[in-house]
C-alpha cells in the first residue's frame, strides 16, 4: 500500500512539472490596461522596422501612424509582423494574435482606442 502511494504521488509529481503554464497576454493584466501608451522613441528599433516592412506600403503607412497595440500598449512590430484587422469596417493593427480576441470582442472600444493612439502620435 505505501509503495502504490508513493508511486502515485511521484506520478503526479512528474505530471505537474512537466506541464508548462500559456502566458498570459499583455492585455489580460489589470496594470497593462491603465497603462499610458509607451512615448515614440526619435529612433525606431531595427527589430520593429524590420516587422513593419514586412507589411504592404499601404499597411505600413496606417501601422506607422498607429504605432501602438491598442490592446497590449506594445510598439506595433515589437512582437513581429503587426496583425491587420477590419473592425466595423475600419483597419486597425494589433501586436499579435493573442490581442486579437479582446479587439474584436469590442470593435469601437478597440476602433476609438486606435484613433487615441493616432492622434497623440502626431
Amino acid at each position: 500500500m505505501r509503495r502504490s502511494s508513493f508511486v502515485l504521488v511521484a506520478g503526479l509529481v512528474a505530471l505537474v512539472g512537466c506541464q508548462t503554464k500559456t502566458p498570459t497576454p499583455p492585455a489580460a493584466t489589470a496594470s497593462t490596461k491603465t497603462a499610458p501608451a509607451p512615448a515614440p522613441s526619435a529612433e525606431v528599433d531595427p527589430e520593429v522596422k524590420a516587422a513593419l516592412a514586412k507589411l504592404s506600403a499601404e499597411d505600413r503607412k496606417i501601422a506607422e501612424a498607429q504605432k501602438t497595440c491598442p490592446i497590449s500598449k506594445e510598439p506595433l512590430g515589437s512582437m513581429g509582423t503587426p496583425v491587420k484587422l477590419t473592425l466595423n469596417g475600419e483597419t486597425a493593427f494589433i501586436c499579435c494574435k493573442s490581442c486579437q480576441k479582446a479587439a474584436e470582442s469590442d470593435p469601437a472600444g478597440t476602433l476609438k482606442k486606435v484613433a487615441d493612439l493616432k492622434a497623440a502620435a502626431k
